[in-house]
């Protein structure tokens, strides 16, 4: 179709009510194309406002041949709701001609006609109540135009009818306010301008739905909706916030009160055959009927349904419920409502009475299941009524006032428009009928109004013709009679902050099959703290495999989706959901290792003690003074410094004892090197003096033998000087040799230092094998070379073994290796040093002379 059609067919649609007709005299007949629509219920006043209810919830089908002109549509299903819905109106609209505070002087009368469930009727009688059926003569020269019939129009209780009757009614001006149309999309002002409502937007209730769901902890749940733009897109703003806060839909299936048996049965397979618990229903009263007919046939029970306003405080859906399914359900609901004379005005059907006989007929036949005198109806096998029958004393949905909120929204869009008109006019003690006006106008002031109710509550709208959003929560308990009493639990107010929107009475509430205790419906159990969660491949977030933290991490909450790894100096405790200290592992005193450690090196100390008593005691000896005394005595000194620097090791490391063990060790042992060097230079210098013309010994006198002792120690301290200066060993908490252990070390500092050290004690050592190692097969009496040679062979061993094992051991082993290697070396100088002269000393003192000293044997090879 091209542009030009387009508009064509536009704009004879938005004058499809109009024609103009040329007659005698030159003169146009303004009349409205097609079969009149005439009002169920009318009353003329100055101001006419237009109602849209559904009398009736559907129409008989018929096939159009297009051959003839299609028959007016039939209705079917009297609706007692849409009745209710009129009679608010109508209350409304007494109150207001009664009162001398609003429109004084001015009266409403109203035009309300029956759509049946129908969105094209309602189109059709929402032209027709806004430009009449009557026929207006204008002169030639005037434009076929007629002000409007109605000045609002009020009703239509479902969102897709709104959104139908909105776009056409919209570039009129005219405001359209409803009572029950909640679906989100009709805030779009661009979409429908004219469009307002005195119930909340979807778009609050779904995300209060969703945050329900999440406060109960259903993590995995079904949804159903109704297949119309109320369900629609209730439940897609429902989905994205469930996504949100972490909520999953297991299935999301539509239903329609005209779709075929099997469709519904498909629907409740879906529910039978799914694993969650917890079902949300974005219907409409009249399809959870049709469901929970279904339903009811395979007695589907043992679910836990989350409603909506829509059919949640619904008395005719619970009066449907025969076998229980939907006990303890739960949902939103407009908060209660309580307007002094509606009911006893609901209950007064004078007024259906006297504005549509034929309505009013099939009214009272329906609600008291008789038949009246002169009625053409064609049922058969009832009982005559009088017309005169007791309303109050019948039980149906008719009596029923569960659904006064809704009423009160009815009451409150009316008010609305009786303000602005009020202000409009300017009313004081009269108002200024010379007024005209405009609809325009009249949606301006109806979207800035903002009054008390005589019930004490504010009407305003937002800039999306909205009111404030707040909800009851409402909760299905039955009664020992098998009724179901809709019991508030809890509020949820859209405007307070996100923390604060939703209070609830927990301790009220009742769950399906009667249960006090929640209901559980999650795809997975919770991940308890110490695990975190994995998805599993190919299904929704909900379901997950929980997985134990890995050593060295925590989760402390439930449902975590990570591992926390702890800080360097702590661990994960055995269920990984809390970091613990490190125990801080070093060499002590206290544990075995330790201890014994401990008693060799005072065992060594005090041996060392001993042997120097005994040369004291017998220094005048041979034997004693033979050996060079004064380095003896300075050996034993430095020996007793090795076994207690092997105590600067232990205990917990700190910055003074880091450079002192190392320090210490490192001179002392050079220092007590130097002293067996000094003894192996004397014996192989003393033997070379014997030889004839040889003044050697004057060079290596005791003077020179304590400054070469000392020499060698000047060097050592230097060395460990700059160690000390350039970077000294520290503390140091080493993380990495045991992951659930603190290793308190001491750190080198300077590697170079370190074994520069242990190189200068290494090159003494070899230097003073190689020296006793030549002096070996001196005679055996004067030569104590032999025995260095064994004490130096040892001490190489043990360091050289020391190596490996030192850098291999983990932890307080390698402090343990390092000491033992200071005891191993000190106790093979000690014993083989000295423990020979004692031995001569002690226990064969004649061997203990100058004599024995002075003889002379043959040379023993090594």
């Amino acid at each position: 179709t091209s542009s030009s059609q387009i508009l064509k067919k536009g704009w004879a649609f938005l004058h499809l009510l109009l024609v103009v007709s040329v007659t005698q005299a030159e003169e146009l007949v303004c009349r409205r194309r097609g079969d009149p629509e005439n009002p169920q219920l009318s009353k003329d006043g100055d101001i006419v406002l237009g109602g849209i209810f559904s009398f009736h919830s559907s129409w008989k089908d018929r096939q159009d041949t297009y051959m003839d002109k299609p028959l007016p549509l039939q209705c079917t299903s009297l609706n007692f709701r849409g009745f209710q819905y009129a009679q608010a109106m109508l209350f409304a609209i007494a109150e207001i001609n009664n009162s001398t505070h609003i429109l004084p002087g001015i009266s409403l009368g109203y035009k309300i006609y029956d759509v049946c469930g129908s969105i094209a009727r309602g189109v059709t009688v929402a032209l027709a109540s806004a430009t009449g059926n009557e026929m207006v003569f204008v002169p030639s020269d005037v434009p076929c135009t007629r002000p409007v019939n109605v000045q609002a129009l009020l009703g239509v209780t479902s969102s897709s009818p709104c959104m139908a009757i909105s776009t056409v009614i919209g570039p009129f001006h005219i405001p359209l306010i409803s009572h029950f149309a909640t679906c989100a999309c009709l805030s779009d002002k661009t979409k429908y301008p004219s469009f307002l409502r005195t119930i909340p937007s979807d778009y609050y209730q779904s995300r209060a739905l969703a945050q329900l769901v999440k406060y109960f902890g259903w993590t995995w749940v079904g949804a159903i909706r109704t297949n119309d733009d109320y369900g629609n897109n209730g439940m897609a703003i429902f989905t994205d916030t469930a996504q949100q806060l972490g909520i999953c839909l297991e299935y999301s299936v539509s239903v329609f009160r005209t779709d075929p048996p099997e469709k519904i049965q498909k629907t409740v397979d879906i529910i039978k055959a799914s694993t969650s618990k917890v079902i949300v229903a974005f219907l409409s009263h009249m399809d959870m009927d049709v469901l929970i007919h279904e339903l009811s046939r395979h007695n589907l029970t043992g679910y836990q349904w989350v409603g909506t306003e829509g059919w949640i405080f619904d008395f005719q859906t619970a009066a449907m419920d025969r076998h229980h399914i939907l006990d303890g359900a739960i949902g939103l609901s407009i908060p209660k409502a309580h307007v002094s004379g509606m009911r006893e005005f609901i209950l007064d059907v004078k007024p259906l009475s006297s504005s549509s006989n034929e309505l009013f007929t099939e009214f009272w036949e329906t609600l008291f299941s008789c038949k009246l005198k002169n009625s053409k109806s064609s049922a058969e096998n009832q009982t005559e009524c009088t017309g005169h029958e007791d309303v109050t004393g019948v039980q149906n949905s008719f009596t029923d006032m569960s659904l006064m909120p809704i009423f009160y929204n009815v009451y409150k869009g009316v008010y609305a428009v009786a303000h602005a008109l009020h202000n409009i006019l300017s009313c004081n003690k009269t108002c200024n009928s010379n007024v005209q006006l405009d609809p325009l106008t009249i949606l301006q002031h109806i979207r800035n109004i903002w009054f008390t109710t005589k019930e004490g509550d504010e009407v305003y709208f937002n800039e999306n013709g909205d009111p404030a959003a707040k909800y009851e929560i409402i909760n299905w308990q039955p009664t020992e009679n098998g009724i179901v009493d809709f019991v508030a639990v809890g509020l949820h107010d859209a405007s307070l902050p996100a923390d604060k929107q939703l209070y609830l009475q927990k301790k009220f509430l009742v769950w399906t099959q009667n249960s006090n205790q929640v209901p559980l419906s999650v795809c997975s159990e919770k991940c308890q703290p110490g695990t975190r969660k994995v998805l599993q491949k190919g299904k929704p977030v909900c379901c997950y495999d929980c997985l134990r933290c890995a050593e060295g991490e925590i989760s402390n909450i439930t449902d975590s989706i990570t591992c926390v790894r702890c800080d360097p100096e702590f661990w994960s405790n055995e269920r990984r959901d809390a970091c613990v200290k490190k125990e801080a592992e070093f060499l002590s005193y206290e544990e075995i290792m330790g201890a014994l450690l401990t008693a060799a090196s005072l065992f060594g100390t005090c041996m060392t003690a001993v042997v120097a008593f005994i040369f004291f005691r017998y220094r005048q000896t041979p034997i004693v003074r033979a050996n060079n005394s004064e380095l003896s005595f300075l050996l034993l000194f430095s020996l007793t410094l090795c076994f207690l620097c092997s105590l600067t090791f232990m205990g917990r490391p700190s910055e003074w004892s880091c450079m002192l063990r190392h320090t210490a060790f490192g001179i002392t042992f050079v220092l007590c090197i130097s002293c067996v060097l000094g003894k192996t230079i004397v014996v192989l210098m003393a033997f070379r003096a014997t030889l004839p013309g040889s003044d050697v010994m004057k060079w290596f006198g005791p003077a020179q033998q304590k400054l070469s002792v000392l020499g060698f120690t000047l060097i050592q301290v230097i060395i460990c000087i700059l160690w000390l200066t350039i970077s000294p060993p520290f503390p140091f908490k080493n993380f990495k040799e045991f992951k659930e252990k603190i290793i308190l070390e001491c750190a080198l500092g300077s590697a170079v230092g370190f074994w520069a050290v242990l190189g200068y004690i290494g090159l003494l050592a070899m230097l003073c094998f190689i020296l006793a190692f030549l002096a070996r097969k001196l005679p055996d009496n004067f030569n104590e070379a032999k025995f260095i040679t064994f004490s130096m062979l040892i001490f190489c061993a043990v360091w050289i073994t020391f190596i490996p094992a030192y850098v291999s051991s983990p932890g307080k082993f390698s402090v343990a290796v390092e000491i033992f290697a200071i005891l191993a070396s000190s106790f093979g100088l000690l014993i083989c040093i000295f423990i020979p002269k004692c031995y001569i000393i002690l226990l064969k003192p004649e061997k203990n002379t100058k004599k024995s000293m002075m003889g002379k044997g043959a040379p023993k090879s090594f």
